[in-house]
This record gives structure tokens, sequence and C-alpha cells, in this order.
């Protein structure tokens, strides 16, 4: 068994919501400069030009680029061959969450009555875990601060069998063009297809992991991303939702086996503050 302290997952957590915040990274760049290039629309063009100059400042100056810092998410990839010790994985975790959004002034917006008394936690946790255990000796590590300008414009929706492809089309063009402007456009569209009602919404939400664009593996799939997107693109929403040829830059699919009765479909929309960032150590 191999043993890894606490302390590094903590440090290791707070280093990664820092970078998150104000690198947007290559890929997601490129994209924002294509949709530059191919956009029609005068304002669209204008909208893309301020997107990219606020990335571009962000990453020089380390600030964040957007004020919404987000919920942090985390993926946990957990080797079943280490073993955390001084200190409990969930702990160091949180720890690492509370220190990045303290010491970095990442705006702390988690409150901890999500009902009645809505009381801010003051250091942005908890944060959302979702761990798999995974064979070998090593932990990856993925935050994904999410912003709920985007997360507010998300569903599920328990489609019949029947509904097939056109069903999971219409869920989610509609889900989109209800969305319009709020989730600030250009927006990369996460799709959970499967498995039960939480667990299609954990697949949108993992989907958002990959790089922009990056098509899923299976070819039906790739295909169906490829005329979401199309779809999605011709609603004429655009930048800002100010219209043009660009609302999403991406639709990422992620699919798993399901009831003979179900057809769960879950929408994860993310803003162009496409956050996040991986370690495995």
């Amino acid at each position: 068994m191999r043993q890894i302290e606490a302390d590094i997952i903590k440090e290791n957590v707070k280093q990664l919501l820092l970078k998150a915040s104000y690198d947007i990274g290559e890929r997601m760049t490129e994209k924002l400069n294509n949709a530059l290039k191919n956009e029609e629309s005068s304002v669209g063009k204008h909208v893309l030009k301020q997107i990219i100059e606020n990335d571009e400042i962000a990453n020089d100056e380390k600030i964040p680029m957007c004020q919404d810092t987000g919920m942090a998410v985390i993926f946990i990839e957990l080797g079943q061959e280490v073993v955390v010790t001084n200190g409990s994985l969930y702990d160091a975790v949180n720890q690492g969450v509370s220190v990045a959004y303290i010491e970095g002034y990442l705006r702390k917006s988690v409150v901890d009555d999500p009902l009645f008394e809505r009381v801010n936690t003051k250091n942005n946790t908890p944060a959302v875990i979702h761990t798999e255990i995974v064979k070998g000796d090593r932990i990856k590590i993925t935050v994904a601060p999410k912003g709920f300008g985007s997360e507010n414009m998300s569903a599920v929706k328990m489609l019949k069998p029947a509904d097939g492809v056109e069903g999971v089309k219409e869920f989610v063009l509609k889900t989109v063009k209800k969305a319009g402007p709020n989730p600030c456009p250009p927006i990369i569209v996460g799709v959970g297809i499967g498995g039960t009602f939480e667990k299609s919404a954990i697949l949108a939400k993992k989907s958002l992991l990959r790089e922009v664009g990056e098509h899923n593996i299976n070819l039906k799939y790739k295909q169906l991303e490829e005329e979401l997107l199309e779809s999605i693109n011709k609603l004429g929403i655009g930048p800002a939702g100010l219209g043009g040829k660009n609302t999403a830059l991406g639709v990422h699919i992620e699919y798993f086996p399901t009831h003979i009765a179900g057809l769960p479909v879950a929408v994860n929309i993310c803003c162009h503050a496409y956050r996040h960032s991986s370690i495995e150590i």
C-alpha cells in the first residue's frame, strides 16, 4: 500500500483551484479565437474580443477570470492501493478548498442551509466531491469550480425509451433555448444519458471535464454531439445572448447503461469560463 499525506492532497487541491480560476487553457483559447474569426455578427465579434482580452488579463495577472469563482466540484480517482495518512481524504480536500478561496481572495459563494438559514460558510466549503475507486496506487484529482449562472440553467428529464434520439435532441435544444443569455454564452453543453436520475446528472457534469470539443470515442455519440452543436448554433443566441453564430463551442456526451423502462437525460451547461484543472499524485 502506498501512503499519501493528507497535507499533500490539501496543497494540491489549493493549487489546482487557484490555477483554474485564471487559466482557461490553450484549447479553450483556441476555440474562442476560432469563434471570433467565423462570427458574422459585429456585436458577437465585440463580445468575443472582450472575453478573449479578459482571459488574457486574468492569466497575466493571476486573477479570477470571473467574479463568480464557483462552487468547488472535485472529481477524485482513488487508487485502491492508496492510504491517506494523518487525516481523511475529504477533510483534506475541503481544507484545500478553504485555503484557496481565503488566501486567493476568491469569492466565497457557499451557504450552509440551502433553504432556511442560507448563512455563508465564509470559505466556500463544503465542496461537492465525486469519488471513483480505481486500480493502482495513485490519486487523480480534478477540480471544476462551477459558477451558478450556468448551473442554474441545467435540467434533468426522464424520457421514455420510445422518445429515442429525437427526444434527446429535442430536450437538449429546448434546455439551451430556454437558457438563452443566462449561462453567459458561448457555452459548452454537457449531456449525460442513461443510468438513473442522479447518474445522468453526474455524467453530464463529468463530460465537462473534457477539453472543449473533444468528442466521445463512440462514433454514434460523436455524430450526435456534432449534430447538436450545429443545431444549437442555429438558434442564433450568440455571444452574451446578443445574437450570432457562436452560441456553443462544444457539446460533450457521456452515457451509461440504463433500465429497460427508462431513458434519463441530463443537461449541464457551462459558461465560457470553462474551468478545470487536474493532477495525479
